[in-house]
């Protein structure tokens, strides 16, 4: 199975009526009770997710240069139900309480005063939705570009904390995405695109170092910023503890130029650096990568000799099939 089809064959998990319980507590009982309610849900998550808890260690034993425990995955898993439950309070607009600190904020202003727009690489590293609570300070409009077909029960709920999400969302797959975004950026707007996991039907990747081996990232961002020819830049919303992000906003390119050729071969260059801020910001903040399957496509026995408590952990040798991917 392909790197760019498994994520998006598993299903979402979960039930609606218990992801409409879990918002309608935590907005009405407030942030802690939420919280609390996030201890039995991971350890149920964590249990039940075989494959996810393989690649969880896989990665985390990458990235810490060391095998990775089954604390340090139980962390992981817990971080992102922690980003997931900050992700209703930043739709809700419950942030109060929150502490963003925002860096780079003179590089975007910079590039925004081209009046070409701006497009922001981001990630699946800790929130890319701390980017709406950030947006609704921004001097111009924020348009995220998203794929949401594994996700349509939670989105469903989510949109209904803040309506403007689907005037706002650029919807990845459909016949007036890239109108809409040329639209955007005409406007001087922002537009987020989360580059490391690609959409279903795409075709074109690029194999890069990541964290030590090489692992395909989807060319089609890097792509749409060279035909656009708009200013690039990136950005993490890093979570560092309870309520606590910071934004990271770094230049990247004025414009994306590629040389004449095949396309995945002009784009490896600018892959690569982005591939290379990526991997430098997942040791910085290991525990904030939520891309819970095979990334690097490798062979079961590879991934067992590299973490050797994967195959106890899980009472069998890890499967090839990739693990349920969590979106953020």
């Amino acid at each position: 199975m392909t790197l760019e089809r498994g994520w998006t064959r598993e299903k979402e998990r979960g039930s609606p009526w218990l992801v409409r319980l879990i918002i309608w507590l935590t907005l009405r009982l407030g942030w802690p009770v939420g919280q609390a309610l996030l201890v039995p849900t991971t350890a149920y998550f964590f249990i039940t997710l075989r494959h996810a808890r393989t690649w969880s260690r896989h990665y985390l034993g990458r990235v810490l240069g060391r095998p990775a425990t089954v604390g340090d995955s139980l962390r992981h898993f817990f971080t992102f139900a922690c980003v997931t439950l900050d992700r209703i309070c930043f739709l809700a607009n419950r942030v109060e309480r929150f502490h963003i600190a925002v860096q780079g904020l003179d590089s975007l202003e910079a590039a925004l005063a081209s009046g070409r727009g701006c497009i922001l690489l981001g990630s699946h590293l800790g929130s890319f939705e701390v980017l709406r609570a950030f947006g609704r300070s921004s001097p111009v409009p924020v348009r995220p570009l998203m794929y949401r077909g594994t996700t349509a029960a939670l989105s469903t709920f989510m949109e209904a904390l803040d309506p403007a999400i689907r005037h706002d969302v650029i919807e990845i797959g459909t016949p007036t995405t890239m109108l809409r975004v040329r639209e955007s950026l005409a406007r001087g707007e922002i537009v987020g695109i989360l580059a490391d996991r690609a959409p279903p039907g795409a075709q074109r990747f690029a194999s890069v170092d990541f964290l030590g081996s090489p692992a395909r990232f989807p060319t089609g961002p890097l792509a749409l910023a060279a035909a656009l020819q708009a200013p690039v830049m990136l950005f993490f919303g890093l979570r560092r503890g309870s309520r606590d992000y910071q934004v990271v906003i770094e230049p990247f390119a004025e414009r994306i130029e590629v040389d004449p050729g095949p396309r995945t071969a002009a784009l490896r260059g600018w892959t690569e650096r982005y591939a290379a801020r990526l991997a430098e910001h997942c040791r910085t903040h290991p525990y904030n990568w939520f891309n819970f399957y095979d990334f690097w496509e490798q062979r079961p026995d590879v991934a067992a000799t590299a973490n050797p408590a994967d195959a106890s952990l899980a009472g069998q040798r890890p499967s090839r099939r990739p693990a349920v991917a969590v979106t953020d």
